[in-house]
């Protein structure tokens, strides 16, 4: 996936020795604003290289299939996404513990060599409790209006800090919800038959974790009786 991506897109390159797209002009931008990187397993794609870019990700860490990137690997692209007194760089992380761990650490190691890192978590999965931390609800969908917030304003040349708090405030922002009607494959696995196409899952997780309910499948517009309607998620149909 990796060679393919940069066969096809000159605007990015490799960090040597690790899975991690930068983008090419990467030397320039980071003397000029605030950096993002983002990342998480593989198997999700455009997760996370399509979004590099513009107003958008610096640099994307990619771990193995459905697996959370090395904290070498993470700390490798920060150390290339930023260097001291540069306006600094701000993870997007989504809430996974492999994720968080490996993210954490890794920026825990760049603020010792002195590199000015900040991160954001982001918990946007509606079919879970937002109160219960790590173990609670996932990063999906959401994260990439994140990506959008933090990175147009990067762009605007905004410090650290205040990037930031544009991104943490996207992320308290924002819900999702999945609705599967069918089950992601995993590798290696059989796949699985839990809806053999006449049922729908609410919730459903992105490796394939069971979601909330499992109902036959309703018809288009039924299925809006399940979607929040702010601000009281009142149902939109009888």
């Amino acid at each position: 996936m990796v060679a393919g991506v940069l066969a096809t897109t000159p605007s990015l390159r490799k960090v040597v020795g690790h899975n991690v797209l930068v983008r090419a002009d990467i030397e320039t931008i980071r003397c000029t604003q605030v950096t993002l990187i983002s990342g998480g397993g593989s198997g999700h794609e455009p997760a996370h290289a399509g979004y590099i870019g513009a107003g958008m990700l610096s640099a994307a860490v990619l771990g193995g299939m459905f697996a959370s990137p090395s904290v070498g690997a993470i700390l490798a692209a920060i150390r290339t996404c930023t260097v001291r007194g540069a306006p600094g760089c701000l993870l997007i992380v989504k809430n996974y513990t492999g994720d968080r761990l490996n993210f954490g650490l890794a920026l825990e190691k760049a603020r010792a060599d002195g590199l000015d890192v900040e991160m954001v978590v982001v918990a946007d999965d509606c079919a879970l409790p937002r109160d219960k931390g790590i173990t609670g609800r996932r990063g999906v969908a959401g994260t990439v209006f994140v990506h959008k917030v933090a990175g147009a304003a990067a762009e605007t040349g905004l410090p650290l800090d205040s990037v930031h708090a544009e991104a943490m405030s996207a992320a308290d922002s924002v819900g999702t919800l999945g609705v599967a009607l069918t089950t992601c494959t995993l590798p290696g696995q059989p796949v699985s038959d839990r809806l053999s196409g006449s049922k729908i899952e609410i919730g459903l997780g992105i490796h394939g974790e069971s979601g909330i309910r499992l109902y036959h499948a309703p018809t288009h517009w039924s299925m809006r009786c399940w979607l929040p309607s702010p601000p009281a998620q009142i149902r939109t149909c009888q």
